[in-house]
């Protein structure tokens, strides 16, 4: 999951993504994302065997947003290793 904070407000970034898409390294996948009701903050589910990927991107990105990357697994992973 990664969590970005729009330094310059939500416009800038929407822009850039209808101009050049987003911007993804091939081996990066968008899964879905959710924006908080004051447009300040996004949270992108993102796909990848490689996280080297996600730092590749965030650069491409950097100039309008602060990341914050957290791994994140499903509901059954985690049961089953709660529960073992």
């Amino acid at each position: 999951m990664v969590v970005e904070r729009f330094t310059q407000g939500a416009r800038p970034v929407y822009e850039r993504a209808a101009d050049r898409g987003r911007m993804l390294p091939p081996g990066l996948v968008y899964v879905d994302s959710w924006i908080d009701e004051s447009l300040g903050r996004c949270f992108q589910l993102m796909e990848t065997d490689d996280p080297a990927l996600l730092d590749a991107w965030i650069a491409r990105w950097s100039d309008l947003a602060e990341f914050e990357v957290v791994p994140v697994i499903g509901s059954a992973e985690a049961a089953e290793r709660a529960l073992g």
